[in-house]
């Protein structure tokens, strides 16, 4: 299996205020889209949970502001899996401007997200399914070896 990827894209129009300033929004979003698209190309994303009667929901979201980016910018998320445990799973990532031209390259921002997932007919959590928790250690573990510690905090 291979780790996660990053996520590449070019700010849009609509990303956009009337300034050309990227809004705060769009950070976390941008991060949210790149743990799903990684979900999607593990094979363990929203269509299999819907599939089992489950959703992706997030419940917690965490984000640092450094910098803005501006209309046109190309942007690289990078996310790595931190935690998996028995009914959540926590990532984070970190949003840049790649250098294009004169635009030197920077971070941007920063950000973490706690995941869970929810039986859609009763709204509650329930343990992550075992294909996704699965790759979700895997993708762990290829980031980094865990010490004996860190590998027990994993349920």
């Amino acid at each position: 299996m291979t780790g996660l990827r990053q996520l590449r894209r070019r700010v849009e129009h609509v990303d956009t205020d009337a300034g050309g300033v990227v809004h705060f929004s769009r950070y976390a979003s941008l991060l949210e889209t790149a743990v799903l698209e990684n979900l999607d190309r593990l094979g363990v994303g929203v269509r299999q949970l819907t599939d089992q009667g489950l959703e992706l929901a997030v419940r917690d979201l965490r984000m640092s502001y450094r910098a803005s980016a501006r209309f046109l910018d190309r942007l690289r998320v990078d996310v790595q899996v931190d935690r998996v445990a028995g009914a959540t799973c926590e990532l984070s990532g970190a949003v840049h401007r790649e250098p294009d031209g004169d635009v030197a390259g920077e971070l941007l921002a920063t950000g973490a997200l706690v995941l869970c997932v929810v039986d859609r007919a009763g709204g509650q959590a329930v343990a992550l399914p075992a294909p996704l928790r699965r790759a979700l250690r895997e993708c762990r573990h290829e980031r980094q070896a865990p010490t004996a510690a860190e590998g027990d905090r994993d349920e």
